[in-house]
């Protein structure tokens, strides 16, 4: 169904005893949200009313958002905190999900002055970099025309699907140029879910996680630790900066660690074997 669909999530609602709600409705490109930013709001943010008013009229108050280190904009550190300022996110698909995490909140806020006997409870779990697939090889990305992450371009690339990878921003401040990102296995990221879940009848209010591996690598630091896994050369070329980039940044995990009994388990190499795993099984996805 829509998330946008009013009548098909409560037709939904009415056909299942739901404790709560995991939230992954939302579009996700960052190019693509600075070309077609009413798509982004139309989706992610009236999407989320859509969901919310719904949850409300069958007393569903608990609730997990797939958010996104974007929230934090470009602060003047780049490891992340939860207490760091949510807002100057760069792009409209970092403003729509600032602007879901403002709901939320406010859905919290509006409890704690109505004194309800049915409150909110929220967990915002704002995501780094989620990369990998299913140690099985049967599950994996499969992103429709060339990627908009890295890690499924470079595996097409490896696999030939595509020619060429193009690395955006060359000149960044970082270890060598490129881009500095923190990458988490979906794998620790399905688990992050369920511990958020299990820590949801506790919560009271509205609080918000990292789930990052606290830790970044480069763009180069990647294509040179996949060439040395899977054997393949990774044929790049260094183009200009994408609108909406930043520079570098990393999750600080230690909250989710404390209150969660989270953290990552999967390495770099985890992530980059599960990913070719699925990706040379796959070489047209899903085809």
């Amino acid at each position: 169904a829509d998330i946008c669909d009013k009548q098909a999530l409560s037709d939904i609602f009415s056909a299942h005893d739901i404790y709560a709600v995991m939230h992954f409705a939302g579009l996700k490109a960052v190019g693509e949200s600075c070309l077609q930013p009413i798509k982004y709001y139309q989706n992610n943010v009236y999407g989320t009313l859509v969901l919310t008013e719904v949850m409300q009229a069958f007393a569903v108050n608990k609730i997990i958002f797939s958010s996104s280190a974007t929230v934090y904009g470009e602060p003047d550190t780049v490891k992340y905190t939860e207490d760091l300022p949510v807002f100057g996110a760069t792009n409209p698909y970092g403003k729509s999900k600032a602007m879901v995490e403002d709901i939320l909140k406010d859905l919290a806020q509006a409890d704690s002055l109505s004194n309800t006997e049915n409150p909110w409870k929220i967990i915002l779990l704002r995501y780094f970099n989620p990369i990998g697939a299913h140690i099985s090889g049967l599950i994996g990305e499969d992103p429709n025309g060339i990627p908009n992450n890295l890690i499924p371009y470079v595996s097409q690339v490896a696999v030939g699907k595509l020619e060429q990878l193009s690395v955006f921003g060359g000149d960044y401040p970082t270890i060598d140029g490129t881009g500095v990102r923190d990458y988490i296995h979906v794998v620790d990221l399905v688990k992050g879910h369920l511990n958020a879940l299990a820590a949801l009848k506790n919560t009271s209010g509205c609080k918000a996680y990292n789930l990052g591996a606290g830790k970044g690598y480069s763009v180069l630091e990647i294509i040179t630790a996949f060439t040395r896994i899977t054997g393949k050369d990774i044929n790049y070329k260094i183009v200009e900066r994408r609108t909406g980039d930043i520079a570098e940044n990393y999750a600080d995990p230690d909250l989710a660690l404390r209150e969660l009994n989270w953290q990552t388990e999967k390495s770099l190499d985890d992530m980059i074997s599960d990913t070719w795993r699925w990706q040379s099984a796959n070489p047209n996805g899903y085809e």
